[in-house]
Parts: structure tokens; C-alpha cells; sequence
């Protein structure tokens, strides 16, 4: 600029040396440069200037070429061979330029537009693009998919050569590169890369050409992948948090520099994507929670399943072993009671009280084994489907004092008072006497151990009109009220009686449920802890085939139970 002042302004002043002519080519010079460097930097859009003045020539010519060629063909059809009026010519132009007046802003939008094509290519609708990204964020929950729409939409818009994700890995979910194309290579090393080579910068928008010095290298990796600007996907531009991921463009397809305009969307772009990343992410951790559940739950129930096989094998190896060992000690004790027996009634030489005391205890334990041995294997045919009930033709009456009769001594040795109501006349019922037996034994023998020294055991057998009932009531420690439901279950034993008797085995009343079920009847069970219990059960007589009595039969047996009932009472 100074040759040229002082060669066009100065010098003329004070001489006129023939080198004041190089004056217009310095200043010309200066006019391109500076031309050169407006362009350039984007200091003035000298295409906004250019831009309007074609649209305008072109609208003007193209009205003029309009104009003159309609008067044209005016005059050729409606003047040719008159002579011309110059009042109607001058009415037919005024209304001609009137028409051309209103097709004039038509024309030059078209223009605009055309030319705006031409020179503006990367112009876009900033609040439409926003808004069709906006509608993309809020329908898309998946993430692959709402990446390669936004990229999709970012393209169509600002329009650069490629649009990439590089979405940062978490615990629950992998790392992902992705976009709409894949114009470029980009591999997830390369994404770890760029992303430990921008944790050092503290920018949210990262333009390659601005890096300098200590970020060359970034700035060498960026370009050979043609990445142009990386925006960051961050919850906070501080980096107290870690970045969710990266956006990263190509150059633009015009060969254009990103405008300040291009960099503030991408910017807004990139705080809309991070929240709608995190909750994909947390939807796709959730998915992936309930795969990875669902792959434990199939992996616990296997091995469940393989466990239960084993227990299964176990347990039938078990009942095996016992129906097998059963078997085999009922033979001893079958002879340990009949040579017992024998001794008790001289077959071996005279017996004295005190041995007749010793043997009957040795007897009673002896028959109690056999009721434990008949238990286990009962609870071995329940398994196996074997556990049959057999009736034949009872009378319970006789059953029941022969059950007592044996556990006499046991309970006069605890001092206990043992009376049985027997009814003089009683019906042979059809019942499966030995199982029967042991339910009789169990409920006897329980009241016999769990009733303090002292206490009293009532035993009675009712003759109703439609059903017999079994009834053993004692005054003995009773059950707790919390533990009573689960009393018929196997192995269970209340804990006052595990106390009260620490050998018990809690198979009794288990069986014992099975056995009055199995004949079709019902348990009978009443107790109130520390007052006594009450055991028993009761057969309707229609199931058991015995026919019904009439109300003055029932009336006069009743009575006469009554007054011919024996009683044992033992001290």
C-alpha cells in the first residue's frame, strides 16, 4: 500500500518523473491481496455481494428478453400491415409492463435460489435441522440406530465428507465406532488414540488445523483419517467426568472451511447427544442385565437340576439301604422277642418278679423296634409306590387292649394312671390291623414319654352312630401353639419334646397321618401347651362297609357301653 500512495498520491505532487506511471499497478496490486486475504479469513462475504447482483441481472435480462419478445409478437400480429396507434400502443406496453412488474418477484426467487445453489452450497436451515435431530433423539432408543440417524442427518445438513461416532467403553457395555458410512478407517485403536490424546485438552470443539506443538501428533493421526473437527460427548466441559464419546466430521464435501455458524451447531448437536447417549447406554446396560441374568438363572437352574439328579440318586440309594437294613434286622428281633416271650411264660424254668420286670422292659423295647423298623420301611414304600393298605376284619376293642397291655409296665414305672374306656359291645371292622397297630402304639406311647410323673392318659373307643372314634387324652407338657401345623411332617419334632425325649424320630405321627388317610379317615389332634394333648382318629362306618344302626339301637348300646364298660387302671 505505501508504493502505491507514494507513487499515485506523493510523488505527481512534487515531480513528474515518468515512474508516477507504476502508480496504478501497485495500487491495483494492493486491491487483489487484500481481496485475496477478505476471501480468505472470511473477513467480508464477498458472495452475499455477488450472489444478489446476479440474481438481479438475471431477473432484469430475463424480464427484458420477456418484454421484447411479447411486443415483438405483438406488433408481428396485431400491427402488421396498419398503421400504428400510438394511443393503443403505449396502453398495450403499460399493461404489458404492469403484468412483467407482478411475474418480477417470482422471478428474481427464482433466481435467488439458483444462484444461493450455486454459490451458497452449504447453506442449511439451522432451526429445521435441529429440530428433525431433536425428533431423532427423542424416537431413538437403541443406540447403533440413533447414531447412524443422527450421522444420517448431520451429512444431509452440513454436509461433510463423513460423520463418525466413537462411543467410549463402559463396565456393561462395549465400545463401538460408527456412522452413516464408513469412507473412512477407523479402527477402535485409533478411537482409543484420539481419545487419550484429547483427554489433555480442555475444548469441547477440536479443530485438526488449530493444533499445534505438543498436539502435532494428534493433529497428524486426525488427518491421516481425513477428521477435520472432533466435538467432544461430555456431561460437564470441566472433564471432572469422563467422556461419554466423540463426534468426529471429515472436511466438507465443497472444499469450505467449517463456518462459525457450522461450529455453534455442531456444539448445541453434541450437548443434545450426550444425554440421549447415556440413556441409551443405560437401556442397553439394562438389556444386557436381563441377558446376563437370564444366562445365570439357566446356568443356576442347570446346575439345580444336576444336583437334584444327585440328590435324587442319593435319596434312592438311601431307601435302598434302608428297606434293605429293615429287612434284615427284622429277622433278629423277631427271634429276640420270641425267645423273650418264652422265657416270660416258663418255658425256660421259673421266673422270678424281678426278672419277669427285666424281660418285659427287654420285650417292650424289643416290639418298639419293630414298630421303628415297620415305620422306615413304610416311609420306603411311600417312594416307591409300594405302601398298600391291607384290610381284614378287626376288632379294634381287642387291638387296642392288647397294644395297652404292653406298654403297662413302661407306664407304671413312671407313675402314671393309664385307663381305657372299653365299649362291651363293639363291630368287627375291615381295617389294616398291623398299621393300624402301630398308629395305636405311637399316639400311646407318646403320651406315655410326654406326660410328667403323676399325670393321667385316657384312652377311648366310642361307637357313634356313623363313625368309630379313637381318642388318647393326657395331661402331659402339650404342643406350642407356633409349632402345631407343622407337627405331621416328617422328622419333625416340637422343641419341647425333643427336650422331653432327645432319642425321638419324628416318623410317628407322620406315619400315622398316612396310614388313617390312606384307610380314609381323619386325625383327630387337640392341645394346649402345658395342659395335655389329645390323638386320635375316626372311621365313618359307611366307608368301612359296616352298616348304620338305628337311633334306638344306638340309644341302647350307648347306654349299656356305659354302664358295662371295664375299666384298666394302672398305677
Amino acid at each position: 500500500i505505501l508504493p502505491a500512495v507514494i507513487l499515485g498520491a506523493f510523488l505527481p505532487i512534487v515531480s513528474n518523473s515518468s515512474i508516477t506511471n507504476l502508480g496504478p499497478l501497485f495500487a491495483v496490486s494492493f486491491l487483489i491481496f487484500a481481496g485475496i486475504a477478505v476471501v480468505k479469513h472470511q473477513l467480508f462475504d464477498i458472495r452475499l455481494v455477488v450472489v444478489r447482483a446476479l440474481a438481479y441481472l438475471l431477473s432484469l435480462s430475463a424480464l427484458g428478453g420477456v418484454f421484447v419478445l411479447i411486443t415483438f409478437f405483438i406488433s408481428l400480429i396485431f400491427f402488421q400491415g396498419n398503421g400504428i396507434n400510438p394511443s393503443l400502443t403505449r396502453v398495450v406496453y403499460t399493461l404489458l409492463a404492469a403484468a412483467l412488474a407482478l411475474i418480477f418477484p417470482a422471478l428474481k426467487h427464482f433466481f435467488d435460489r439458483a444462484t444461493n445453489r450455486l454459490f451458497y452450497r452449504d447453506a442449511y436451515d439451522t432451526q429445521a435441522f435441529l429440530d428433525e435431530f431433536n425428533k431423532t433423539l427423542v424416537a431413538t432408543y437403541e443406540l447403533d440406530q440413533l447414531l447412524k440417524k443422527s450421522a444420517e442427518i448431520i451429512e444431509a445438513n452440513i454436509k461433510p465428507s463423513h460423520c463418525l461416532f466413537a462411543i467410549s467403553e463402559t463396565e456393561s457395555t462395549k465400545g463401538r465406532v460408527l456412522g452413516s458410512s464408513n469412507k473412512t478407517e477407523l479402527t477402535k485403536q485409533d478411537a482409543r488414540d484420539i481419545k487419550s490424546a484429547i483427554s489433555q485438552i480442555k475444548q469441547k470443539l477440536i479443530v485438526a488445523d488449530e493444533l499445534e506443538g505438543k498436539h502435532a501428533s494428534l493433529q497428524r493421526l486426525l488427518r491421516s483419517k481425513d477428521i477435520v473437527l472432533v466435538a467432544r460427548l461430555a456431561s460437564s466441559s470441566s472433564g471432572a467426568r469422563p467422556d461419554v464419546g466423540y463426534l468426529m466430521l471429515g472436511s466438507k464435501k465443497s472444499g469450505n472451511l467449517y463456518s462459525a455458524q457450522d461450529l455453534k451447531v455442531i456444539e448445541i448437536v453434541a450437548n443434545e447427544l450426550v444425554i440421549a447417549v447415556q440413556n441409551a447406554l443405560r437401556f442397553e446396560e439394562i438389556e444386557n442385565f436381563n441377558v446376563t441374568l437370564q444366562q445365570k438363572v439357566d446356568d443356576a437352574t442347570r446346575k439345580l437340576r444336576h444336583a437334584n439328579d444327585r440328590l435324587k440318586a442319593m435319596d434312592e440309594t438311601k431307601d435302598d439301604f434302608i428297606s434293605m437294613a429293615s429287612h434284615q434286622l427284622r429277622t433278629p428281633l423277631t427271634s429276640i422277642k420270641g425267645y423273650i416271650s418264652m422265657v416270660l411264660e416258663g418255658d425256660a424254668g421259673k421266673v422270678t418278679h424281678m426278672q419277669r420286670e427285666m424281660l418285659g422292659q427287654a420285650f417292650f423295647s424289643s416290639q418298639r423296634m419293630v414298630y421303628l423298623i415297620a415305620d422306615l420301611l413304610n416311609i420306603s414304600r411311600l417312594k416307591t409306590g409300594k405302601f398298600i393298605i391291607e384290610p381284614t376284619k378287626v376288632n379294634l376293642a381287642e387291638v387296642v387292649e392288647q397294644e395297652l397291655d404292653q406298654l403297662e409296665e413302661t407306664a407304671t414305672s413312671r407313675s402314671l394312671t393309664l385307663q381305657y374306656d372299653r365299649p362291651k359291645d363293639f363291630p368287627d371292622l375291615l381295617l389294616d390291623e398291623t398299621k393300624t397297630r402301630q398308629v395305636i402304639m405311637n399316639f400311646v406311647d407318646n403320651a406315655i414319654y410326654y406326660t410328667p410323673t403323676g399325670g393321667h392318659i385316657t384312652v377311648r373307643l366310642v361307637n357313634n352312630p356313623t363313625a368309630i372314634e379313637l381318642r388318647v387324652e393326657d395331661d402331659g407338657i402339650g404342643v406350642p401353639k407356633s409349632e402345631q401345623p407343622h407337627l405331621f411332617t416328617k422328622f419333625y419334632r416340637a422343641g419341647n419334646a425333643r427336650k422331653a425325649r432327645p432319642d425321638g424320630t419324628g416318623l410317628g405321627l407322620f406315619m400315622a397321618k398316612k396310614v388313617i388317610i390312606a384307610q380314609e379317615g381323619s386325625l383327630i389332634f387337640e392341645s394346649h401347651e402345658g395342659k395335655g394333648s389329645t390323638f386320635g382318629f375316626i372311621f365313618s362306618k359307611r366307608k368301612l362297609g359296616i352298616p348304620h344302626t338305628s337311633s334306638h339301637d344306638v340309644a341302647t348300646a350307648s347306654a349299656s357301653s356305659t354302664k358295662a364298660a371295664s375299666t384298666v387302671s394302672i398305677k
